[in-house]
């Protein structure tokens, strides 16, 4: 298994270039798995429906399953912390390459996704671990390779070439747990 993240500012375009990506990394073979980094509180299951109603009763985990998927929810107690990039790299079942959307301040390998509308400063001149931009404007002086936002193959071959081995990417971030961001 090898890792690389999707790090950019809100509103860059994390979300649209991965549903653009994932399938030219399936098409090429490759079984993919995502980690999506979310803000405090988020649904994955509708209010009124049984999984939805067995959290509210007070259940700390519940699974859903069906002949077509299965989806773990588990439930942080108030006084839990908010579990770190490896330990929930560990619930991943083996695939070739997985992508970490968010979690923009650890030190793994990362593409940036800047957009030009977005109004913010590129995060890639001050994070080491960034490996290539993909950008809508350019950016002469980058000391990493800058790809055009919609150059999917370009990006697809570069995710490729710097995902790192997952114990690798583990090693490297040691206990980092700053997860606030996405």
């Amino acid at each position: 298994m090898r890792l690389i993240g999707i790090a950019g500012w809100s509103g860059a375009g994390k979300t649209t270039l991965l549903t653009r990506l994932i399938p030219a990394l399936v098409q090429r073979g490759l079984r993919v798995a995502t980690v999506k980094h979310a803000h405090h509180k988020f649904e994955i299951d509708r209010p009124g429906k049984d999984s939805f109603l067995h959290r509210e009763a007070g259940a700390s985990e519940v699974l859903i399953s069906s002949a077509r998927r299965f989806a773990l929810i588990h439930e942080l107690a108030t006084d839990e912390t908010e579990p770190s990039l490896p330990s929930l790299l560990s619930h991943l079942s083996p695939c070739d390459l997985v992508l970490v959307e968010g979690f923009k301040t650890l030190s793994h390998p990362k593409l940036e996704v800047f957009r030009e509308a977005n109004s913010r400063e590129p995060l890639h001149p001050h994070d080491p671990h960034i490996m290539a931009v993909a950008s809508d404007r350019p950016f002469p002086q980058a000391r990493i390779p800058v790809l055009a936002l919609d150059d999917i193959p370009a990006i697809r071959d570069m995710v490729i070439a710097k995902a790192l081995p997952i114990g690798e990417v583990i090693a490297s971030l040691g206990n980092q747990v700053r997860l606030t961001d996405n």
